[in-house]
């Protein structure tokens, strides 16, 4: 088999001789030696070699995209999967929710579901934002897997018109 990178012409020189230019990838013989026909069939075959090459590429593009969106969906399965094993919507007797990513607890009579405006207590952060005294926020989710001290739910917020 010849090496495509390290060839020579070896088409016969004036002197009968074959030609010892080097020629590689696609070319037949070099360009004092090459035909029409020569010349044409290498730009074919670099043509065809190109478009096969980007077209292996796109493919293989595609196919990655596709196979990191599945493992993006399996993750996020297994997480919903895990998040559902560890969350709980009761400590001590009181439902817990989140609001902006954050657990509170709700000692009021009647559920909250998500969506109710409520509003919460003031801290270092809200104080700063807002200024003194409770900040609305909406309930985002049911229940929590945080583990750790909960703040209470002032109250729920009164109803705007609207």
């Amino acid at each position: 088999m010849t090496d495509q990178h390290n060839r020579t012409c070896g088409r016969p020189t004036r002197s009968g001789n074959p030609c010892k230019v080097r020629i590689s990838g696609s070319d037949v013989a070099c360009g004092t030696h090459a035909t029409e026909q020569d010349k044409a069939v290498a730009e074919a075959h670099r043509r065809g070699w190109s478009e096969g090459y980007k077209s292996g590429s796109e493919s293989s593009a595609t196919f990655s995209r596709s196979r990191i969106e599945r493992l993006e969906q399996r993750v996020k399965e297994l997480e919903e999967q895990l998040d559902d094993a560890k969350r709980v919507y009761e400590i001590d007797g009181h439902q817990v929710v989140d609001v902006g990513g954050y657990a509170y607890r709700w000692r009021g009579s009647t559920p909250l579901e998500v969506g109710d405006r409520v509003l919460l207590p003031e801290n270092y952060v809200s104080r700063m934002k807002s200024g003194p005294g409770p900040t609305l926020g909406v309930v985002s989710k049911l229940g929590t897997t945080y583990r750790g001290p909960l703040s209470d739910i002032v109250s729920r917020a009164p109803a705007t018109d609207g």
